[in-house]
């Protein structure tokens, strides 16, 4: 876990409904994932069809442990749409795949257990 949210969650941070609406998590379906060896930690290269409202964008994913890039294709997976950019390593990340750590600190990726059209908000 992240010092930052180590420190939010031990000063228990309130947040108002307003400022959870400001955070936009969609459903996206993966349409390629492949290695990322110039990542600082084991990662895979992802493109996410978010719907024809946001498209296609692309992420980097620490999920190596549990995923192979080859059972990724086709999974649809929530993410955070509205961050900035962020440049990680040669590779510009567009957003951020959620997920919790399991026992070991591996990530599980947050995924509908059921289709929904691609671009769904999480309600």
């Amino acid at each position: 876990m992240s010092k930052f949210f180590k420190e939010a969650l031990a000063a228990e941070v309130l947040i108002t409904f307003n400022d959870f609406l400001k955070v936009d998590i969609r459903v996206g379906t993966i349409q390629s994932a492949e290695e990322f060896p110039e990542a600082h930690k084991p990662a895979y290269k992802l493109i996410i069809d978010f719907g024809s409202e946001i498209g296609v964008r692309k992420t980097s994913a620490q999920i190596t442990k549990n995923y192979l890039c080859s059972d990724l294709v086709g999974t649809q997976v929530l993410a955070v749409t509205n961050f900035p950019p962020k440049q990680i390593g040669p590779f510009m990340s567009e957003v951020l795949v959620l997920g919790a750590a399991d026992e070991k600190g591996d990530i599980i990726l947050a995924r509908p257990s059921q289709f929904v059209p691609n671009g769904s908000h999480l309600h």
